[in-house]
């Protein structure tokens, strides 16, 4: 249930447009601090999941990783997508609260 209402949050920010996608395009919202949280997909490569580690442990960006590209892509109306950044303190905030209520994803600080 509560996977669920996280990826409807997901949807919700997209359509509001506080949602940034793709590799290059999260990585310029996190150096520029416009990235809120950072997500990346359970399944995605060891160094990509490394990639975003680093990055948002230096510059002091919540990371999530957890789901699956599929239903990441699926909740944003997209096709798989495996790195989001929420850009809006609000939306953040609710998907935090979300995850502590989850035990399938990792959640990192």
């Amino acid at each position: 249930m509560t996977n669920i209402k996280t990826l409807s949050y997901l949807g919700l920010s997209m359509r509001a447009g506080k949602l940034v996608t793709g590799e290059e395009i999260v990585l310029k919202a996190i150096r520029s601090s416009e990235a809120k949280m950072v997500i990346v997909a359970g399944d995605a490569s060891a160094n990509t999941q490394k990639k975003f580690r680093d990055k948002c442990g230096t510059y002091k960006v919540p990371l999530l990783i957890g789901f699956d590209r599929d239903s990441l892509g699926s909740s944003i109306g997209k096709d798989t997508r495996v790195v989001l950044a929420v850009t809006d303190r609000g939306f953040a905030k609710m998907i935090s609260k979300q995850i502590g209520i989850m035990s399938e994803v990792e959640y990192i600080e």
